[in-house]
C-alpha cells in the first residue's frame, strides 16, 4: 500500500511538472518572445544561448555537478557531438523565435506536432527500432498532410519542417550520449557561446543590437531568455524522470496545441482551409500514435 501510494505521489508530482513545462512552452514562452519581439529573432536566440550558459553554469555549481561534465568531455568525440547538437537547437530556436515574430505561430506548433512522429521514424532509419502498422499510419498522415500543403499552396511549410527535423535530430543524437539534461545543455550552449559573441560582435558593428548599456530596460528585459529556456526544461526533464517517457511524449502535445490556440485566437493568425485540412491529418497521426504510447 505504501509503494502504491509513493507511486501516485509520483505520478501527480511528475504530471504536474510536466503539465507545468508543456504550458510553460506553448503559453508564457510564447507571450514573453512576442513581448520582446523589439529585438530580432537573431539576437534573440544570441541571448538564449548565452544567458542559459551563464544560468546554467551557476546551478551546476550549486548542485556541484561539475563532475559529470569533466567526465563527458575527456573524448573529443563527444565534444563534436555535442557541437552539431548545440547547433541543431540553436537553429530550432532561431527558426521558432522567427515564427513568433512573423505570426507564423500556426507552422510552428505544426513542428511541434509532427516532431514526435519523425523522431519514431528516425529512430526506425538509424536506431533499428521496429516500426508497428499503426506507427506507419501515423507517418503516412504526416507525409500526406505535407504532401498536400505544397500541393494546395505551393510551398514547403518550411518553419513547422525545419522545427520538427531539428528537434527530432537532436534527440536522435542526444539518445547516444548518457547526460542528464541540464549538463547536456550546458556543454552545448559554451560550444555555441563563441559563435553567439561573434555574431552579436557583428549586430554591434551594424547597429543592430538592442542589448546595450544605452537601453538598460530592454536589456534587462532578454536578460530573461535564459530563465525562460531554463525554467521549463527542468520542470519537464524532472516530470519525464518521475512519470516515463510515455505520459511525458502525451503531455508534450500540450504545447503545440497551446501555441495553435493561441495563434489562432489570441494573435489572430488566418487559417486558411487547406492548412486546416493538413493539421485534421497530422491531429489523426498525432491520435494514433497517442494510442500507442498507451499501450506501452
Amino acid at each position: 500500500n505504501q509503494k502504491n501510494g509513493q507511486m501516485k505521489k509520483n505520478l501527480f508530482k511528475g504530471s504536474l511538472f510536466t503539465v507545468g513545462a508543456s504550458l510553460w512552452w506553448g503559453v508564457i514562452g510564447v507571450l514573453y518572445f512576442k513581448f520582446v519581439s523589439f529585438a530580432s529573432a537573431l539576437e534573440l536566440s544570441i541571448h538564449r544561448a548565452i544567458w542559459t550558459a551563464v544560468l546554467l553554469i551557476l546551478t551546476t555549481s550549486y548542485y556541484s555537478k561539475w563532475n559529470e561534465l569533466n567526465k563527458i568531455i575527456v573524448k573529443k568525440y563527444t565534444i563534436i557531438i555535442f557541437f552539431i547538437t548545440g547547433l541543431l537547437i540553436s537553429i530550432n530556436w532561431f527558426t521558432w523565435l522567427y515564427a513568433v515574430q512573423t505570426n507564423n505561430l500556426l507552422d510552428g506548433a505544426l513542428g511541434y506536432y509532427i516532431f514526435p512522429i519523425l523522431s519514431v521514424f528516425l529512430g526506425f532509419i538509424f536506431l533499428k527500432e521496429k516500426l508497428n502498422r499503426n506507427q506507419i499510419i501515423s507517418i503516412i498522415l504526416v507525409v500526406i498532410a505535407l504532401i498536400y500543403l505544397l500541393i494546395k499552396l505551393g510551398q514547403v511549410p518550411w518553419i513547422g519542417i525545419t522545427v520538427a527535423i531539428t528537434f527530432s535530430l537532436y534527440n536522435l543524437i542526444r539518445k547516444k550520449i548518457k547526460v542528464s539534461s541540464d549538463i547536456g545543455l550546458l556543454l552545448e550552449t559554451l560550444l555555441i557561446s563563441p559563435i553567439a559573441v561573434g555574431l552579436f560582435v557583428y549586430l554591434i558593428n551594424n547597429e543592430a543590437n538592442i542589448f546595450s548599456f544605452d537601453k538598460p530596460i530592454l536589456s534587462f528585459y532578454l536578460f530573461w531568455a535564459g530563465l525562460m529556456t531554463l525554467v521549463p526544461l527542468f520542470w519537464y526533464t524532472k516530470g519525464f524522470n518521475l512519470i516515463g517517457i510515455g505520459p511525458a511524449s502525451m503531455i508534450f502535445f500540450l504545447t503545440p496545441t497551446a501555441q495553435f490556440f493561441l495563434g489562432l485566437y489570441y494573435y489572430n493568425e488566418p487559417l486558411h482551409l487547406d492548412e486546416l485540412i493538413s493539421f485534421v491529418f497530422i491531429w489523426a497521426a498525432v491520435i494514433i500514435y497517442l494510442n500507442e504510447l498507451r499501450k506501452e
